[in-house]
């Protein structure tokens, strides 16, 4: 099983544990499903033998409900394109009810939308809007594959790009960054994660950082800047500290604890 493709059931099946919890942030019927055998057992094995397995497993939850926030708030102020880069094995499309006309367009590896696509075919199940796919490999040419399939880069729209930075080295952060601004009008929202560089130079975080890299799926790139860094290529960004989200959304599951100066939430307009 490739790594992309790993990692991306291994985040669903984050998800379908999430969604059996009473308190839980969201609902995602289809996760037990694109999880499947392989993200489950992945899941378990976290679970088993990462001492914070608990901590990242309340960090996707969080990020999950923030973006769907982000995204649902967009959608009801009139943007009616949701792009999800790195759309991995994502079922927004599925589980959240979208404005009429509006289109979520996934974009990921061609071998990850394929195997997804089976899988959503055996659950017969309709999406909640317009949903359209592009397989491209994100460092290289996907614009035109967007363009072609119907996107309009004069009309507003959101970005939900989730998990992805950190996988990346820093020309390929800014490459991506560089075209999803040539594609967004003026008002267009880009709702992503990001990690500091002072998190991936910390001493304690190598032994970490060297066991995700043995498992391909190592930390490239990180930012102390992040606000420079998206105002380069044209947003005005504000940052959302993960524990700060999680304490509004339920504050006896997630007390709050001190500002985090490793981890945050990037929430950016299209000036």
């Amino acid at each position: 099983m490739p790594a992309v493709v790993g990692s991306a059931r291994w985040v669903a099946a984050q998800r379908a544990r999430e969604s059996q919890r009473i308190d839980r942030l969201f609902l995602d019927p289809l996760a037990p499903a694109l999880s499947g055998e392989e993200g489950m057992a992945a899941l378990q094995l976290s679970e088993k033998y990462n001492p914070r397995h608990e901590e990242t497993a309340n960090y996707i939850a969080i990020r999950t409900r923030f973006f769907d926030d982000v995204a649902q708030h967009d959608a009801t102020a009139g943007a009616r394109q949701i792009v999800l880069p790195a759309a991995g094995m994502d079922a927004r499309a599925y589980r959240t009810s979208w404005p009429e006309g509006t289109t979520l367009y996934e974009i990921d590896h061609p071998e990850l939308l394929a195997a997804k696509e089976e899988i959503l075919q055996a659950q017969r199940r309709a999406p909640e809007c317009k949903r359209v796919t592009i397989g491209a490999d994100l460092t290289q040419d996907w614009i035109h594959g967007l363009l072609d399939s119907g996107f309009h880069s004069h009309e507003r729209s959101t970005w939900l790009i989730e998990g992805l930075f950190y996988y990346l080295d820093e020309p390929a952060v800014n490459r991506i960054l560089m075209d999803v601004s040539r594609l967004a009008a003026p008002g267009s929202v880009l709702v992503t994660d990001l990690v500091s560089r002072s998190l991936l130079t910390s001493p304690w975080m190598q032994q970490a950082l060297k066991a995700m890299e043995d498992q391909g799926m190592g930390w490239r790139f990180g930012t102390d800047d992040p606000v420079e860094l998206f105002a380069v290529h044209g947003w005005d960004a504000a940052l959302k500290d993960p524990g700060e989200e999680g304490a509004r959304y339920d504050s006896r599951r997630f007390p709050v604890q001190p500002r985090s100066s490793w981890s945050f939430f990037v929430l950016a307009r299209r000036m």
